[in-house]
């Protein structure tokens, strides 16, 4: 696992061995970067599930300012806080150990707002992505952001969560990479 590209690229990262993450393969994720941007100009990426933080910190060095990782897992957590120091972005992140569920309630109440939200569940765990519906009613992606579900194949996701509509998705081998945004011409969702 590694930084495929931006200000850190060729950087390698810590995973965790074993069943308790499952770390976004390089190529899903030069991929996937390729569809978002492939590099941005600033802005703000919430990475829920972050595992190791690969992509949080690959949104980073393709040039957004901030990040902000959750991750439950302890052992996940401390190969989180060790790549994060190895590419030396302690000064733009924040990390919380805790829920996701949980942690984006501090969030909303904190009135956060992202421009680019990874979430990434344990596939077996798909009442996670009602997490999404939490996420737009609340403000907590921008009206140009873009929310990224990474999924498997037995989970359908729907083709929106209130006003954001998938925009796409790919396919690769047993994981399903979906792209929600603001449908065109609307604005807040209003609950």
């Amino acid at each position: 696992m590694r930084v495929i590209s931006g200000e850190r690229k060729g950087m390698p990262l810590k995973a965790v061995n074993g069943m308790t993450t499952r770390p976004t393969t390089d190529k899903v994720k030069e991929s996937l970067f390729n569809i978002l941007g492939p590099y941005f100009d600033g802005g703000i990426v919430l990475d829920l599930f972050a595992g190791s933080g690969g992509l949080g910190i690959e949104a980073l060095s393709r040039g957004m300012n901030k990040a902000v990782f959750i991750e439950k897992d302890g052992r996940a957590f401390q190969n989180l806080k060790a790549n994060i120091e190895k590419c030396r972005y302690e000064e733009c992140t924040e990390m919380y150990r805790n829920d996701a569920t949980r942690a984006l309630k501090i969030l909303i109440k904190k009135e956060f707002c992202a421009d680019l939200i990874f979430l990434d569940p344990p596939y077996k765990k798909s009442q996670y992505y009602k997490m999404v519906e939490d996420i737009v009613s609340n403000g907590v992606i921008s009206d140009g952001g873009t929310i990224v579900c990474e999924h498997d194949t037995e989970t359908n996701l729907p083709d929106e969560f209130l006003n954001f509509h998938k925009v796409r998705e790919e396919k690769y081998g047993g994981t399903i990479i979906s792209f929600y945004r603001l449908a065109e011409g609307e604005g807040d969702y209003v609950g």
